[in-house]
């Protein structure tokens, strides 16, 4: 019988923190937010993103979200997930977390485009590696969601293509072949 591999101390602790805060009862597409966030966590590895940007994919609603405004911990307890993940998945989770929507999405595509902070209400440029684990994150979320939820998918599928289509440079071949297959099935790929 094949043994699975253990899974890292900090993905352990992560799992415990999202227990610990109802993670588990919070209904979401698909089931709970803990599964949800388990599918996210998965969907990352099978692109092969690189382990701490897995981790945050665990951990990405901690503070909520833009899109889903019920948060484990508020942001200004940044310090006590740091302390379980790290401060680099922290730093994800954060960027994650706190982006304005409305505000940013529309010129992220662009490299000089700034995230406005929903928290702060500052705009800050995070640099090359951050925006592609944000675009990596953000497809793995809304893709999860998609897959689970076709009212979301029929509603939000198309503008969620042309975003992503608009991040394609900053996602991997596997995130964008997957944003194709769950959001434009059957029909041809964008260029």
């Amino acid at each position: 019988m094949p043994t699975v591999p253990a899974r890292p101390p900090a993905v352990e602790q992560a799992l415990a923190l999202l227990r610990e805060f109802g993670a588990e009862d919070i209904a979401h597409p698909g089931g709970t937010l803990l599964a949800h966030l388990h599918r996210v966590q998965a969907r990352l590895a099978a692109w092969n993103a690189r382990p701490v940007l897995r981790l945050a994919g665990l951990c990405h609603a901690f503070y909520g979200t833009d899109g889903f405004p019920t948060p484990l911990l508020p942001p200004d307890r940044r310090e006590d997930l740091a302390a379980v993940i790290g401060d680099e998945a922290e730093a994800i989770v954060y960027l994650y977390a706190s982006c304005d929507r409305k505000a940013t999405y529309p010129l992220l595509g662009r490299p000089d485009a700034v995230f406005h902070d929903r928290f702060t209400g500052r705009a800050v440029d995070p640099g090359p590696q951050p925006r592609r684990d944000f675009a990596e994150l953000s497809a793995a979320n809304e893709l999860d969601i998609a897959h689970f939820d076709a009212a979301f998918r029929a509603r939000w599928g198309s503008d969620l293509l042309g975003l992503f289509t608009r991040l394609r440079d900053l996602l991997s071949a596997e995130a964008w072949r997957d944003c194709r297959t769950v959001l434009a099935p059957g029909d041809e790929p964008p260029r």
